[in-house]
């Protein structure tokens, strides 16, 4: 399906934990030096924008809503392109953004150098860079999911954290040392040759395009299976709910840590950059050798619980250190913790995700995350001004710990990711239990609704079996396509059941077929097992004739003269 690196790594398991391992594919590698260069220069081009915003002399009020001008692409595009994501060539859609960003970088370098350049101007530019990294964050989680192989994708998504990190600290200190000498117009213009840069590498993706064989979905279509998908699907709440408590908790520690060095440490605004660098070495520190040691000794749930527990730990230190050295360590300490257990999280999302909707469940799960760091920060911030920041932060930290006690302990409460591990999505297409139609009269693929309705005899010790398989079998069909399922128990027959599935149109009971995986096969194949009649069980499928019974315009065809009359 993709060019990835023919080596395997299935005889030593130290190697599919090492954080290192996704560098062997060399598609992946050439992506990766691109991204930690580009993101190199995303971050001199932040530092730089900031100067320039300053030596403009722009009010404090609008240095202020960068931070919400950036932060509204994600809650406006995000969705809408994850499905794209999923309809488009992702290679296109990354390369249309690369040449987006690099067209935006090089207009402001030409712009500063012919003295047109103002703080409103540098509002839109954020605007529009974040727009663009909205369209393409789920086309770009995504491709690395479709580059590296089941054994690299944990060591895929850690690395691309961590150039995250390397990225931050080569950056600022890029963009501190050539402010000074090179100016503003050199920063905006490196920032548009990073982004070519990586144009380039996507470029040099030999991406195997995969003809598809049934009708592609709509774009609305695309959206509503998308949020049918996560609303049957236990395990990706179970995700969604995790990151949404992780960011909301987390978004502390950007919101409040430039005010605790301010008032607690004293620290000049100048020398911030050195908290956040020093988590930056913190994240590095936990990439390149915490993880891969975390990854082959204990489960992603152990090791989320570990780092959480860093991370309540770091927030109590945070406002008990007083010690700028020592804070420095505490943020490198906060740095290890964060990268920990994000990194977790974000592979165990990747494992629960197929590959059909991938695009579209990241850019759901990148909202949920923005919006609770959104909310943490108002929460967290309107706390600090009214309680203070010491009280804050220990309060956070009482509040995360009842939290995590509660998801652990609690009956329905229990939030457990080490389920992903175990999943599989390879495709296994399937009816309900057989399909035998005449292909003279398969309906139009927008023709519908279709209702499949299949019987079955049970023998009277697996009722209860049954049953339970059913639960599974619900949200099978509902989150592959079906609009509604029903089961009926016969009145007059006791233990004979009949099942009945309805999908929107023929299309889509064609795509849920092909969506079906293994595991879920499994399920239906156990249904099946469970049945006292060894002939296959009886099947109807029916296409819905309603609309030609509401239809004005009658069809008499058929229909004896005289009882047309009437």
């Amino acid at each position: 399906m993709q060019e990835t690196s023919e080596k395997t790594t299935e005889d030593n398991p130290a190697e599919q934990t090492s954080t290192w391992l996704a560098l062997r594919n060399p598609v992946f590698r050439r992506l990766w030096l691109a991204m930690v260069v580009s993101g190199s220069c995303i971050g001199a081009h932040n530092t730089a924008v900031y100067w320039a915003l300053h030596s403009l002399g722009a009010k404090t009020v609008l240095i202020s809503l960068m931070a919400t001008v950036s932060a509204l692409p994600y809650t406006l595009f995000t969705l809408p392109a994850g499905a794209i994501a999923d309809m488009v060539d992702r290679k296109k859609i990354l390369l249309a953004v690369q040449l987006w960003h690099v067209s935006i970088a090089f207009a402001l370098a030409i712009l500063w150098m012919a003295h047109l350049l103002n703080p409103y101007i540098i509002l839109a530019s954020a605007f529009l860079f974040s727009a663009g990294f909205a369209f393409g964050s789920p086309a770009h989680s995504s491709v690395i999911a479709e580059m590296v192989s089941a054994e690299e994708l944990g060591s895929a998504y850690t690395l691309a954290g961590l150039q995250m990190d390397v990225s931050g600290i080569i950056g600022p200190l890029f963009s501190a040392l050539l402010l000074p000498l090179a100016g503003v117009s050199f920063i905006f213009g490196a920032n548009g040759l990073g982004f070519l840069l990586m144009f380039l590498a996507i470029l040099l993706w030999k991406r195997v395009k995969v003809q598809p064989s049934l009708p592609m979905e709509t774009f609305f279509e695309s959206l509503t299976t998308a949020i049918r998908y996560v609303r049957y699907s236990p395990g990706i709440k179970i995700l969604l709910a995790r990151h949404a408590l992780f960011s909301f908790f987390i978004s502390i520690i950007p919101s409040l840590m430039p005010v605790v060095g301010l008032t607690e440490l004293h620290l000049k605004a100048s020398h911030l950059g050195y908290l956040f660098t020093a988590m930056a070495v913190g994240s590095v520190i936990s990439g390149a050798f915490i993880i891969p040691w975390a990854r082959a000794r204990y489960s992603p749930q152990r090791i989320t619980t570990s780092a959480n527990l860093v991370l309540l730990l770091n927030g109590c230190l945070m406002v008990l250190v007083h010690r700028p050295l020592v804070f420095l360590v505490v943020a490198a300490l906060g740095g290890m913790g964060w990268t920990l257990s994000a990194s977790e999280l974000w592979v165990a999302s990747q494992r629960a995700m197929p590959e059909w909707a991938r695009g579209r469940l990241n850019a759901i799960l990148v909202m949920f995350a923005q919006a609770a760091t959104a909310l943490g920060g108002v929460i967290w911030g309107l706390a600090a001004h009214h309680a203070g920041v010491v009280p804050t932060f220990l309060g956070s930290a009482v509040f995360g710990a009842l939290v995590m006690i509660i998801v652990r302990v609690v009956p329905g409460f229990q939030m457990s990711i080490d389920f992903t591990k175990s999943l599989s999505f390879e495709s296994a297409p399937v009816s309900i239990f057989s399909h035998s139609l005449d292909t003279s009269r398969l309906p139009a693929p927008k023709d519908g609704p279709v209702s499949i309705t299949a019987e079955f005899n049970l023998g009277p010790t697996h009722r209860n079996e049954c049953i339970d398989l059913m639960r599974d079998a619900r949200l099978i069909f509902l989150r592959n396509g079906a609009s509604r399922w029903h089961l009926y128990e016969d009145l007059k027959q006791p233990n004979k059941f009949r099942m009945e599935i309805v999908v929107p149109s023929w299309k889509q009971h064609l795509l849920e077929r092909e969506r079906m995986t293994k595991n879920e096969k499994e399920v239906i194949e156990k249904l099946r097992g469970l049945r006292t009649d060894p002939n296959p069980p009886e099947e109807w499928v029916a296409l819905s004739v309603e609309k030609e019974v509401l239809n004005s315009r009658v069809r008499t065809g058929g229909l004896p003269p005289d009882y047309i009359d009437q």
